[in-house]
């Protein structure tokens, strides 16, 4: 007898083996010799990982049917079981070199014996990362066909080294049984294969770089102010087109270039008057929207640049050198009101997220490390830092990386599980004359050159405006923020804010601004993806100036009101009615009427 017919028969146990420990969710409870394999619409009971996204929690449905692209991610799952690249991959197999690693199988059971030579012997089973076989799952043909071609590479390994044991001829006719009862499995496998091998060489040839994916969005909002102010019966249509270049070094970190252009203009809401030394104090902030953030009269502007790579693990690093936000790199505990500036959230800039994230911006860099483990659309527990600038690349005096404006943030996440999360938020800043304190660093726009905050009344951005002897002076602030969010379901969630700013009006006297909000979300209402959401709040609002020769102003709060329901009408584009309502906008000593701004939003991603 050959050599390598000799090796070829001292192996066969593996495969029968392998045979019979694959297969043993599908024989009868009995022990019979005949070979049962479970009909392909039991996959529906197979375990599935459920991914989640940081805003949006996707719902996997067990009950669908499997796809051709299921049948074949699971052939691979499979086919590599214990070959992961990665110890630490959640999705990894765990290999095992004893039956006893296996925490759910038992001597008593009737494939022990079977296992034990697979996992002993040959080392040709692997378990769950649980440390579990879950040998009663019930299983398809293409997966046992998987299986079993995974054992036939191990053999040929034997064969090649030359360390298996004897085998008896029963085997080798047990082996030519099993080739021949899934040859078709089999053959279906390899022409799949070769299909995708196709596929693969064509996208690689003809994608744009093997480095950079291009993420994109365009948002078209009808807009109009309804109510008593001059302005109603104003209907808009305007824009915002952005093109985000995200590109990855390592598949762990991602630099975003992005690209913006926009049309988005405020409607001109009561509030404004001229103090006695003529200085002209605009209305109010209130009304912006997240369509408004990036004007650029429709050229196009790099409005984003930054890079984002891990850290001792799990801890990210965030550096930014134009446009960068606290938002970007801090858990905001908002969810499904939360768009980070985009068309996926909330109608108003307020509404997003508690105005202490929104104190400065720029260049600078920020820092995540996640405390513990957390879950679902909250994440983890985590300690954020970080240093933001609003004009670092300038070098005239009070300007620059560390004499200009600056916000330098401090937060502590605390999250139990996906269901309650509570932050607490610290925030010192430096704000020149002139300059707004809620103005994302330097504009709506993300760092486009003006002062133009994006939320609150004028006076609450820059309190010295009250003082019409001085005028607009610097501002040194400490603000102070408690956020928390409550899931009370799937389909439920509450959130909501509280903060306070001590302002600093240098040289001149003291100020505090105030705002908290409570909002409601019913996630997936109506169709998956889709968002019903209602917040009612005050926005940044000066309660008191001490400071001498302060003139008048009404620091009674004005109310923002806002319901929204985002139809997720395909994977990529969605419609969003909502209606905001903001009473006696503007924090003037003349008596405002309400303001009531329709909007209907359209937003494409690709």
């Amino acid at each position: 007898m050959s050599k390598i017919l000799w090796k070829s028969l001292l192996v066969c146990p593996a495969v029968l083996g392998a045979a019979l420990a694959i297969v043993q969710s599908a024989v009868a409870s009995t022990g019979a010799a005949d070979l049962v394999i479970e009909d392909e619409q039991k996959q529906a009971n197979v375990e599935r990982p459920v991914v989640v996204a940081q805003v949006q929690e996707g719902v996997a449905n067990p009950a669908a049917n499997t796809s051709a692209d299921d049948t074949m991610n699971q052939v691979n799952t499979y086919s590599n079981e214990g070959k992961g690249s990665s110890p630490t991959d959640a999705n990894t197999i765990a290999q095992v070199t004893s039956v006893s690693q296996l925490s759910d199988v038992q001597p008593t059971d009737w494939a022990f014996q079977a296992l034990q030579s697979l996992v002993e012997r040959y080392g040709c089973i692997a378990g769950y990362p649980d440390g579990t076989y879950r040998g009663n799952r019930a299983m398809t043909r293409y997966e046992f066909a998987a299986g079993l071609n995974a054992c036939l590479d191990r053999v040929n390994e034997l064969i090649a080294t030359a360390t298996a044991d004897k085998v008896t001829k029963e085997d080798l006719a047990t082996l030519q049984r099993l080739q021949e009862e899934f040859a078709t499995e089999l053959a279906t496998l390899r022409g799949r294969v070769d299909t995708l091998e196709v596929a693969t060489a064509e996208l690689e040839a003809n994608q744009f770089s093997t480095t950079t994916k291009l993420v994109g969005e365009v948002i078209g909002v009808v807009t109009d102010e309804f109510g008593n102010n001059g302005v109603n019966n104003n209907t808009v249509l305007q824009s915002r087109a952005r093109l985000d270049f995200q590109t990855s070094f390592t598949g762990r970190d991602t630099l975003h270039t992005r690209l913006n252009m926009g049309n988005g203009n405020l409607f001109n809401l009561p509030g404004g008057r001229t103090l006695a030394d003529g200085t002209e104090i605009p209305g109010t902030f209130e009304g912006t929207q997240v369509s408004n953030q990036g004007d650029t009269d429709n050229s196009v502007v790099l409005d984003w640049a930054a890079y984002q790579f891990p850290l001792f693990g799990n801890g990210q690093v965030y550096l930014a050198a134009v446009g960068g936000l606290h938002s970007d790199y801090v858990p905001t505990v908002n969810p499904y009101f939360e768009g980070f500036t985009g068309g996926s959230g909330a109608l108003s800039a307020f509404a997003e997220r508690s105005p202490i994230y929104n104190i400065g911006g720029g260049a600078g860099g920020g820092i995540n490390f996640p405390l513990g483990s957390g879950g679902g659309i909250l994440g983890n527990s985590s300690l954020s830092l970080g240093y933001l600038a609003d004009n670092p690349n300038l070098p005239d005096d009070s300007l620059g990386f560390t004499n200009g404006d600056f916000s330098a943030l401090a937060q502590l996440n605390f999250n139990l599980g996906d269901r309650f999360a509570v932050a607490a938020t610290y925030v010192r800043g430096y704000h020149n004359a002139g300059d707004g304190i809620f103005d994302l660093g330097g504009s709506a726009s993300r760092n486009l050159g003006s002062n133009f905050p994006i939320e609150g009344s004028a006076e609450a951005n820059d309190p010295s405006l009250v003082d019409g002897a001085l005028g607009s002076s610097r501002l040194s602030t400490d603000s102070y923020g408690l956020s928390a969010a409550l899931r009370l379901s799937d389909r439920v969630s509450i959130s909501g804010w509280v903060m306070k700013s001590d302002i600093e009006i240098i040289d001149v006297g003291d100020a505090d601004v105030w705002s908290y909000a409570l909002g409601v979300a019913f996630p997936d209402l109506g169709k998956e993806g889709s968002v019903l959401g209602i917040i009612a709040g005050v926005q940044p609002t000066l309660r008191s100036v001490d400071a001498p020769g302060a003139v008048d102003f009404d620091n009674d709060y004005g109310y923002h009101i806002e319901g929204f329901y985002k139809y997720q009408l395909t994977d990529n584009i969605s419609i969003t009615p909502g209606v905001i309502w903001l009473t006696s906008p503007g924090q003037s000593t003349a008596e405002a009427n309400d303001s009531v701004i329709g909007t209907l939003r359209t937003t494409f991603t690709f």
